[in-house]
Parts: structure tokens; sequence; C-alpha cells
């Protein structure tokens, strides 16, 4: 009888500790102790903020059709066609923070109503010209390596900044050269944006775009803007702007403001001069472009001084501020 009590007893051992060992092992130790719950020092995986994920569409002009990419990549593609890789780094940065303003401001009002269903931007000078690895490839050749890291380094360097003025992205126009200083937006275009103020530039005059000389017939003159002209008299020049640069002219008569006689005779700027020499007209500009917001190569001849690039967007675009572009990427993905 003692013997099988004994055997009952070493049987109900063997079963408790046969299910008691398991338990102990997948419990969590910390210090030393087994507890029933998760240690408060086991470490919980963090969820991922994740920014908006977009994509820009590009009416390419040639083909014509539209290509679409990332954000990102489409801007390494404007800061490559705009701005030569040449540049200084931080010249590159304030183009690639202007670039990302631009296309970014241009989605959330909606992009070009004329362009064809799905295309959200041109790749031209009228919005800003965009080209693809293939194209920059083939225009680089053997420097394609190096220009397009060096370019890529600069995009990345500002990745998630966007220029705005009292919370809103700007519109941040830029052009080549200055004559020495940047334009009023009121007196190139119609409204008065108050971060698109005239300010001087004096690194524009190392530019090898900064003067430029052009020889046209009379006739073509006469024929271009309309005019009979009077002997050898051409016009006068009437009114500057504070950026210096032509703001009205008398020429047969006629009144005309400075920008209406660049476009008429394909000039490369409003600041213009000219003499005559006798059946040709010789004219001389100073600059390149329409001179309102950044002037590319004032922004490398910043760089060259050793301004970054924070310090070069603020002084061609007056009392803005760097913000995060989060807030309007998920505003650009709500009105989709």
């Amino acid at each position: 009888m003692k013997q099988y009590k004994l055997i009952i007893l070493i049987t109900v051992l063997v079963l408790v500790v046969s299910f008691t060992i398991p338990t102990l092992l997948v419990l969590p130790y910390s210090s030393g102790k087994a507890s029933g719950k998760l240690d408060d020092n086991v470490k919980k995986p963090k969820s991922n903020i994740v920014t908006p994920s977009i994509e820009v569409s590009v009416y390419r002009d040639q083909s014509q059709k539209v290509e679409t990419l990332p954000l990102e990549e489409y801007v390494v593609g404007v800061v490559a066609s705009e701005m030569n890789a040449d540049f200084e780094e931080e010249a590159l940065k304030a183009q690639a923070l202007a670039a990302r303003t631009f296309i970014i401001r241009h989605l959330l009002l909606g992009g070009n109503s004329d362009l064809p269903e799905g295309a959200n931007i041109t790749d031209t000078i009228s919005d800003q010209v965009f080209k693809n690895k293939t194209e920059l490839k083939k225009q680089w050749g053997d420097e394609y390596n190096w220009r397009l890291k060096k370019i890529t380094d600069a995009v990345k360097a500002t990745s998630g900044e966007i220029l705005t003025y009292n919370g809103t992205p700007i519109d941040a126009v830029f052009f080549s050269t200055s004559n020495g200083f940047t334009e009023n937006s009121e007196e190139y275009w119609s409204s008065a944006i108050p971060y698109l103020k005239s300010v001087e530039s004096p690194w524009d005059k190392n530019s090898p775009k900064f003067q430029s000389q052009k020889t046209i017939s009379v006739t073509d003159f006469e024929s271009q803007l309309g005019v009979k002209l009077n002997g050898t008299d051409i016009g006068a020049i009437t009114s500057l702007t504070k950026g210096k640069r032509v703001s009205t002219v008398m020429i047969g008569g006629k009144q005309f403001t400075g920008r209406e006689v660049r476009s008429k005779l394909n000039l490369r700027s409003s600041d213009f001069q000219w003499i005559r020499k006798g059946d040709n007209i010789i004219i001389t500009t100073k600059g390149y472009g329409h001179g309102v917001g950044m002037s590319q190569y004032g922004a490398n001849g910043m760089a060259e001084k050793g301004k970054n690039y924070k310090e070069i967007v603020k002084h061609y675009y007056q009392g803005v501020q760097i913000d995060s572009t989060k807030p309007f990427l998920e505003k650009v993905t709500a009105k989709k």
C-alpha cells in the first residue's frame, strides 16, 4: 500500500514539473524575477511618421507626352536644367529650395488649366525647365555622374524645406543675371508682392551674361515696334524703375514700357541703351531675365563670399521663412 502511494506521489510531482517549467521558460526575465506581464524596459516598435508621397506630372513639350515622377526627383531635374552644376553648393541649395517651393505652390493652386489631362506643369521657361536623367546623361556625357551627384546632394540637403511668407508658399521666381539690382514685382508685372522687392545684387557683375550687345537694322527696329523714326532720332528714355531698368520710353512719338520693348526686340533685359550707326541700331543691355526674385549668378556670387543658402534666399526674397513641406504636401494630397 505504501509503495502504491509513493508511485502516485511521484507521478503527481512529474506532472507538476512538466507543466511548470515551460511556463517559466516563456515568461520575460527582468532583474532576476519572472513576471506575468511584459517588462516595461522592453522597447516597443515606434510608429513611423510618413510624409505624404507626392508625384509631379510634367507635360514634355517636345514629345507632347506626360511624364510622372516623384517630387524630389523632379526638383533634381529642374535644378540640373536651371543652374550650372559648376556653381557653388550653397547656390545649388538655394535653387533647390526655390524650385521645390515653386512646384508645391503650383500644385496647391491647381496647376495649369490649359495642359492636357493629368499634367500639372510644363518643362519650359513658362514654368520651370526640366530634364530627366536620360536627357541629362546625353547632355553631360562623361561628366554625368559627378554633376548629378552634386545636384542631388544639394536637393537632399534642403529636403522637407519650403519658403513661406505669412504661412503661405511664396512665388519663388528667379532669373539668370541682374544689372546690379533686382526688380520690384509691380514694376515688371501688375501686382506688388511684399517679398519680391528690389535689392542690390553686385555679385552679378562677374556673370558672363552681365552685358551684351545686339545690332538690328533700322527697318527691323521700326517694323518690330510699329514706329517710324524721325531722322537720326531713336527715342528717349522717360523714366526708370527702382531696379535701374527702363520703365517708359518714347520712340517715334509712341510711349512703350521697358518690358514691351524688351519683348518686341527680343532683348536680354529691360535695362537697355542704344545708338544709331548708319542703317543699324546697336543696343546694349545689362543683365539677363526679368529681374524679379532670385538672381542665379547673384546667388552664386554670394556663395563664393561665404554666404549659406538660407542667407541667399532671405536676401532675394525679403521677409520669408523656411518651413516644413509636410503640411503643404498633406494639402496637395487632400486635393486629389
